[in-house]
């Protein structure tokens, strides 16, 4: 839940690097599904406003739209489109100015009325997910198929249908997560031996892979963030 009054300041620009989930999202009476954004998240803040949202865990949202996950990325769809029309009644408690804790109960209600069927598979997507995250040496899909015994066909499939993107882009992106850390540590890092830490061929392809998604060079984002400081 977020909320905000920018009245009589100037707008102020909110910019992440999101992590490989689904997100359904309340405002203004108006609910959406927000697929999984490849690239960073943007959003202009100004006036006065509020969000609510509720993040899926990696797999989570399959069973919920009933075919695969990566038709969603970088891009919005109606709630109802998926949820049915009930989902506006929903919508109206979440962008409303009532309690906090009358529009968690609301959310769960909802939620857990359409409960799917279990489904071993988004557990083990999430299980996927959460090792890349928690171990820096997968740096590749090979390295990440060795370690758990499924063959990269099967991890494709698997991540396209039920996370919403390649196995390769969530590596990707956690190392890429990994370098922000650093830059926010300010620390000044070794640019040759941080790209073999992780995963790229060389500096180049890591500056050219951090620009694409981040829309700056590793050293403009420095030079940003040293301004916030």
């Amino acid at each position: 839940m977020i909320t905000w009054d920018l009245r009589g300041y100037a707008p102020h620009l909110a910019e992440t690097l999101p992590h490989p989930n689904i997100h359904v999202v309340f405002e203004q009476d108006n609910s959406v599904v927000s697929g999984l954004q490849t690239r960073k998240f943007s959003r202009l803040l100004e006036g006065r406003s509020q969000v609510f949202g509720i993040k899926f865990k990696p797999g989570g949202f399959r069973p919920f739209l009933k075919s695969s996950v990566s038709s969603l990325a970088d891009s919005t769809v109606p709630a109802n489109r998926i949820f049915g029309k009930a989902v506006d009644a929903l919508t109206t408690i979440l962008a409303s100015s009532g309690k906090e804790s009358e529009k968690v109960s609301a959310a769960n209600a909802f939620y857990r009325a359409r409960l799917p069927e279990p489904d071993d598979t988004i557990a083990l997507a999430g299980r996927l997910v959460a090792r890349i995250l928690a171990e820096p040496n997968i740096k590749t899909v090979n390295d990440l198929a060795a370690s758990t015994g499924i063959g990269k066909r099967s991890l494709e499939r698997l991540f396209n249908d039920y996370v919403g993107a390649s196995p390769k882009w969530v590596i990707r992106r956690y190392r890429l997560h990994e370098l922000v850390e650093k830059f926010d540590s300010r620390a000044q890092p070794n640019w040759a031996q941080l790209a073999l830490d992780l995963g790229y061929f060389d500096q180049a392809h890591l500056i050219n892979d951090f620009k694409s998604i981040v829309g700056y060079t590793p050293t403009q984002y420095q030079s940003q963030l040293a301004k916030h400081f």
